[in-house]
């Protein structure tokens, strides 16, 4: 992503691509409903987050739009000066963990599918270790 359109301080760089993403999801990318390079408050040790969106109603007995329904992806930024590091971790280890998780939801039953989910992987000392957080 060209500088300008980055929307980050120079210290910090986003440790995935959108072709990273790409090449791990292949056919279950037609699943994913949004991927976002976040560009807010720094996450921590966050370094990939997943989402299920569910279709269930949030206000009141209002859906949501069909259109929503699927899965979420958002690349959290890490240092710069870490980027290649965090990068290979995520690619040999988090990103065939977030198609493995895909595709267990993919196949899991109604009630988990009727219900929102979240997945982190998050890095810290070199570790990474993710978790569901619903």
């Amino acid at each position: 992503m060209p500088a300008r359109n980055r929307r980050l301080p120079r210290h910090r760089a986003w440790p995935l691509t959108v072709t990273d993403i790409h090449e791990c999801l292949g056919p279950d990318l037609a699943r994913a409903t949004d991927l976002q390079f976040l560009t807010g408050h720094d996450s921590g040790t966050i370094v990939l987050g997943a989402a299920w969106v569910a279709p269930c109603p949030r206000n009141h007995g209002r859906g949501i739009h069909p259109d929503s329904v699927g899965f979420r992806t958002d690349v959290h930024p890490v240092d710069a000066a870490e980027r290649a590091t965090v990068r290979a971790v995520l690619r040999a280890q988090a990103l065939p963990q977030l198609r493995e998780w895909i595709t267990q939801a993919i196949a899991a039953d109604e009630t988990w599918r009727l219900a929102p989910h979240q997945h982190y992987w998050r890095l810290t000392d070199g570790r990474l270790t993710h978790r569901d957080e619903d």
